[in-house]
């Protein structure tokens, strides 16, 4: 989906910064690892890199498209936010403190992307095939659980800049906390699947573990390496969960809503996919008997879903007001966001301010969607 100038501006950033340091993790044990002649694990290390968008399927370098890098970004940006340790008035190298930290935030994230691709069967990811498909399922579960276990290693890294081991307790305390709610998230997004009723609260505490507790996380770790300030710290991990929730229930708008020019992908693209996203279950439970029994058919039936019965959906999504709701869902969750971040005391320099600006645009990025 192509991204307005702004939120462009706000996402490259620190980027260059980010895949630096993301490459001096992976490269650094994969350099280890084959150095002494062990040929044999090319291909495992090889895998990574192509997960992450470094090599094509060959493992040739290419300059393919890494992602968003947002968790990363949002973990700099609370550390910016909440005064960068006082490191960023007199040091220009004042991010090496946090880097380690927004190499595994996102290292843990492309674990998980590489585990949801073969529990949702995806055959593409960033418009390639995913690693699964290439290299099959036992070898994309082995992969997913290096990265993880990488990211654990790039966070201790956090030890060589300086920062203390009771705030690097706390980090991988915190990064633990959040691999745990977002495995539950996950159970329960492949639990729902298989259950004939899923309320609109239920989903909303699954998309909170699955999408907010590490959007959560990566504020409160960024704040953790910035300010020993409690308040702080609990301000920027809210604003990052509602934040993380909100960008999940924009994706599920732009799913059903979203025009081919948009998004680039078909319109309605969840509802040929039957997905159980935000907007059919908000109208199942909101219309009336018979089009709660026409859902259901056909979000049950076994042949795929027509253009037609797409086009009866999205009716009865209208006949709901289900649009109206997901929008005054995804704004007030957005105002949480504003209003959490308002409360950050605000830090006189320069660095802070232009990260409390980018934070604000994030949130003004993704309310946009609500308007629409």
């Amino acid at each position: 989906m192509a991204l307005s100038p702004t939120i462009q501006l706000t996402l490259m950033r620190h980027q260059t910064e980010i895949q630096e340091a993301l490459h001096r993790v992976v490269m650094k044990v994969a350099d280890a690892a084959t150095g002494s002649g062990a040929n044999d694990l090319q291909s495992y290390y090889g895998q990574m890199q192509y997960h992450l968008g470094w090599v094509d399927a060959n493992f040739t370098p290419t300059a393919n498209n890494p992602g968003k890098l947002l968790r990363p970004t949002l973990l700099l940006l609370a550390y910016e936010v909440a005064g960068a340790w006082g490191l960023a008035t007199s040091d220009p190298g004042y991010l090496r403190r946090a880097l380690p930290a927004a190499a595994a935030i996102e290292l843990t994230h492309n674990f998980s992307l590489i585990h949801d691709d073969i529990e949702d069967g995806d055959t593409e990811r960033r418009h390639r095939p995913t690693l699964w498909k290439l290299w099959g399922i036992p070898q994309a579960v082995n992969t997913g659980d290096g990265l993880f276990a990488l990211a654990r290693l790039a966070l201790w890294g956090v030890l060589d800049e300086g920062v203390e081991g009771s705030i690097a307790a706390r980090l991988g305390a915190a990064l633990d906390r959040a691999c745990i709610v977002l495995s539950e998230g996950q159970y329960l997004d492949m639990s729902f699947e298989a259950w004939q009723a899923i309320s609109v609260a239920k989903y909303v505490d699954m998309i909170g573990r699955k999408t907010g507790a590490l959007m959560g996380c990566a504020a409160e770790m960024g704040a953790l390496l910035g300010t020993r300030d409690q308040e702080t710290i609990e301000r920027l991990r809210s604003f990052g969960y509602a934040m993380g929730v909100a960008f999940q229930v924009r994706d599920d708008l732009l799913g059903v809503w979203a025009t081919t020019a948009e998004l680039g992908k078909t319109p309605a693209g969840d509802v040929y996919r039957r997905k159980k996203s935000l907007p059919i279950l908000h109208a199942l439970e909101h219309t009336n008997p018979g089009d709660q029994r026409f859902l259901r058919e056909v979000y049950q039936q076994e042949t795929p879903i027509t253009s037609g019965q797409v086009e009866q959906v999205l009716a009865i999504f209208a006949r709901a007001q289900t649009k109206a709701y997901c929008c005054a869902f995804l704004a007030e969750q957005c105002r949480v966001a504003r209003e959490a971040l308002a409360s950050v005391p605000r830090m006189n320099n320069r660095v802070a301010a232009r990260a409390f600006d980018d934070m604000e645009t994030l949130v003004h990025f993704v309310e946009e969607t609500s308007k629409e």
